[in-house]
């Protein structure tokens, strides 16, 4: 929603299995929220630290706003709950839409679709959406591995 939670946490998590699996130089990767609430802030602190006690480091990412233009850019546009997959959909120019997905369908041992928003709570919600975006960026690398051989 606001780039500062989920999504950085979800870039941080992907982007650190991409490089540990020499894919860095094929996989673009990006994070960006469906409100502009947060444009150019770091991730909330919360995140960082719960990423850094996994050992990512996720405070060179700033927020941004979506736009058309990354379903021109992505293979995958990525929502991580049902409120931002609408907007997203509001966004997506006709003839993309199968690019856009929720980000837990590369994790389907959990049967949930939303990563839940930790912001308004406390630690454990952190913890849990690290766990969630762990699952589904190792999720997301497989459906690649085709396509990177």
């Amino acid at each position: 929603m606001g780039n500062i939670c989920r999504s950085p946490t979800a870039h941080g998590v992907f982007r650190q299995l991409v490089n540990e699996r020499g894919y860095a130089d094929r996989i673009l990767i990006d994070s960006a929220g469906t409100h502009a609430y947060h444009v150019g802030d770091p991730p909330d602190r919360r995140a960082r630290e719960t990423a850094l006690q996994r050992g990512i480091d996720i405070s060179d990412l700033r927020a941004r706003v979506a736009t058309r233009t990354d379903f021109e850019r992505f293979d995958y546009v990525l929502a991580m709950d049902q409120e931002n997959y609408r907007s997203l959909q509001r966004l997506c120019p006709r003839g993309m839409e199968t690019k856009l997905r929720r980000f837990l369908e590369f994790a389907p041992d959990f049967r949930i679709l939303d990563v839940p928003d930790p912001y308004y709570g406390g630690q454990q919600g952190f913890d849990q959406v690290f766990d969630l975006v762990e699952a589904a960026a190792l999720g997301l690398l497989e459906d690649l591995m085709p396509r990177l051989r």
